[in-house]
């Protein structure tokens, strides 16, 4: 980087309030290291899963590290790791994604009463639009089960109109939103550990502002892990009755094939007898051996049928 560049690179970090750092090259990190005299963690630190590694204070500044929801609406959701640097009178952010509360929260600061004039009120914020785009993706959630929930089960009128592997199908879609509420429900863990840890903060406890949203946000946070728990388990419920329907439907065909081969066992039966080639069989000389053969075959599987219909097996 040019000296020119740098030096301005410089006076713009010393300006700024909040450095939002997004896949920083390792020349950038050496600036906002030697600008800001902190340590910028890498991406192999920030997958660091140890409690003591993703929360904790070095000096003046302390590291805070939150697993975020990215391409929620995808097929392939997943968490990526961010980092939240407060340090003299600057917030720091580091991340190698791009979660869809960072791009909400840069739009909605200039409706943000009395601004964000401080770090602490920054990160706060920050994390409140995280809060609230966690609650949008769990309302996506909800919706994805109900119209599964009506997939699944619909219209009684409509059930036996199936098409092939069409309850497989929803299976495989229900095990998807499982793995978005699960990973959702692993989201918000991590940032009620953030908040926890925010709130012991010295410089928190001295911005009631802050402090009173901080707040806030947390006991959003205890709401939405509760309220992905309920949906959790009415994912779970979902997934239970697709696996019980399909086991409904294999049974009904075993139970098909079980009784068209005992209603055709004594046609067969009689067939098999009169199949044999002996030479004295009584019946061959009779005139009407043949059709009354047939309708003993027709009777004898006639029988069975309606034995069933009168037990309620049919």
């Amino acid at each position: 980087m040019p000296a020119e560049a740098d030096s301005a690179a410089a006076e713009a970090i010393a300006g700024a309030v909040w450095i939002d750092l997004v896949e920083p090259r390792r020349d950038e990190e050496a600036l906002i290291e030697r600008v800001l005299g902190i340590e910028v963690p890498t991406r192999d630190e920030l997958k660091d899963i140890e409690p003591s590694s993703r929360l904790y204070t070095d000096g003046n500044a302390a590291y805070m590290t939150a697993s975020l929801m990215v391409q929620a609406e995808s097929d392939l959701p997943h968490l990526t790791d961010v980092a939240f640097i407060l340090t003299a009178g600057k917030l720091l952010t580091v991340r190698y994604a791009e979660p869809r509360s960072f791009a909400l929260f840069r739009n909605s600061m200039h409706r943000i009463p009395g601004g964000c004039s401080s770090p602490t009120v920054m990160i706060t914020r920050l994390l409140e639009t995280v809060a609230d785009r966690t609650a949008e993706i769990l309302e996506i959630a909800v919706a994805r089960a109900d119209r599964l929930s009506l997939e699944v089960f619909g219209d009684n009128r409509h059930l036996s109109r199936r098409p092939p592997r069409y309850l497989e199908d929803r299976v495989v879609q229900v095990s998807a939103l499982h793995r978005l509420v699960a990973k959702t429900r692993d989201s918000l863990m991590s940032l009620s550990r953030v908040l926890t840890f925010l709130h012991a903060l010295p410089a928190l406890q001295s911005d009631r502002e802050s402090l009173e949203l901080c707040r806030t946000v947390t006991r959003d946070v205890q709401s939405l892990s509760e309220h992905a728990g309920f949906v959790a388990g009415n994912i779970t419920f979902l997934l239970d009755a697709s696996l019980g329907l399909i086991n409904l439907e294999q049974n009904a065909i075993i139970k098909i094939f079980s009784i068209a081969s005992v209603v055709l066992l004594p046609p067969t039966l009689i067939a098999s007898i009169y199949g044999m080639n002996f030479e004295f069989m009584p019946e061959l000389h009779v005139d009407y051996a043949y059709p009354l053969t047939l309708a003993a075959m027709v009777l004898s599987a006639i029988l069975p049928f309606f034995f069933f219909r009168w037990k309620g097996w049919l």
